[in-house]
């Protein structure tokens, strides 16, 4: 079977030096060695200024929303993994979708402003496969309302915009180490932010409130990443960039291979795809079934990513339609893309679409 995507699995060798150090210690978790190694070296490798480890992506996104108080309406795309609304719904917030742009499959920022009521206390954009958003107007447009950005960057692992990493921008950025992502620890996630405040709140958070062995500072819940976690996030970090280059010759492979038979998203000119996704638009959602069936056949097994379109949950009870995000999601495939895919079984692909 060749599947949409597969986790990266380091030399089990050195990833059983990683857990012998963990042996040795008898420190299995709670903000062991080995964590405050991993969270160090993202912090260096990636750029970013304070970087929590979380158990995963999902608590990342609800930490932060905790951290900065949110309340009442968060608007939202409706172009993303479930778990960007589930988790303000979750936590009690409304999630209010602005439409997107059919190019880059980001939040439309000029669909931002005229959905701002007195009861919005948040943007929530999604850097969709990784691809930037449009990181100024959406600041310019929370200065002037007074409102809160967090960044869903599940995707956007080692993306830089304008010389930077696209982390930095907003009040959070969070992140998905889940197992399938271009770096994982096999679940887990990261809080990303500048703040060094809400970092100090954030990792009182994380661990119940408990500020010291005999005190709770504030209400809190367990959000830990564990050692053994850390240990293969240590392992994969030591060899991200032969990741990475495996996966951009993929992705370079499809975009030549595939020119004029698909359509792709149009990335942001101030920065670079970092392969993590190979998402491609059919014509009609009736030539992308067709395609997808005849993929199956042959166990070749992609993705709708991202299908379908929030806003069309029942349980949220959404009174505005996005359009253009529901027609997207209704044409998009992603395709196969992993670091040991190997040339014969993307052309397969490739030759079969």
């Amino acid at each position: 079977m060749i599947p949409v995507t597969k986790a990266y699995l380091p030399n089990n060798e050195k990833y059983k030096a990683y857990v012998d150090r963990i042996y040795e210690s008898g420190w299995l978790t709670n903000n062991g060695v080995l964590l405050r190694e991993l969270e160090q070296r993202l912090q260096e490798h990636l750029g970013v200024k304070n970087l929590i480890l979380v158990a995963n992506g999902s608590l990342a996104l609800q930490l932060a929303y905790k951290a900065l108080e949110l309340k009442g309406e968060v608007i939202t795309t409706p172009f993303s993994f479930v778990a960007t609304t589930s988790t303000l719904a979750w936590e009690g917030l409304k999630p209010v979708f602005a439409d997107i742009d059919p190019q880059s499959f980001n939040l439309n920022s000029a669909n931002i402003e005229p959905l701002i009521t007195q009861h919005t206390s948040a943007i929530v954009p999604v850097h969709v496969f990784g691809n930037p958003c449009e990181v100024e107007a959406i600041k310019t447009i929370a200065d002037k309302h007074d409102l809160k950005v967090i960044y869903d960057a599940a995707h956007a692992f080692d993306v830089s915009y304008k010389g930077q990493s696209v982390l930095n921008y907003g009040d959070i950025s969070t992140l998905s180490f889940h197992a399938t992502k271009l770096f994982h620890t096999i679940e887990g996630g990261a809080v990303v932010t500048n703040d060094d405040a809400l970092a100090k709140k954030i990792r009182l958070l994380i661990n119940f409130g408990i500020s010291g062995p005999d005190s709770i500072g504030c209400i809190g819940t367990n959000a830990k990443m564990n050692e053994f976690e850390a240990a293969m996030g240590l392992c994969v970090l030591d060899e991200i960039e032969t990741i990475k280059q495996r996966r951009a010759e993929i992705w370079q492979n499809y975009a030549q291979k595939l020119r004029g038979l698909v359509t792709f998203q149009h990335w942001s000119t101030h920065s670079q795809n970092n392969g993590a996704y190979a998402p491609v638009l059919f014509e009609s959602e009736e030539k992308l079934l067709e395609v997808e069936a005849k993929l199956k056949e042959s166990d070749i097994i992609p993705r709708r990513y991202f299908y379908p379109s929030l806003d069309t949950l029942d349980y949220l009870q959404v009174s505005q339609e996005s359009s253009v995000s529901r027609e997207i999601a209704s044409r998009i495939l992603c395709l196969p893309t992993y670091s040991d895919l190997l040339e014969e079984e993307q052309n397969m692909v490739i030759t079969m679409i």
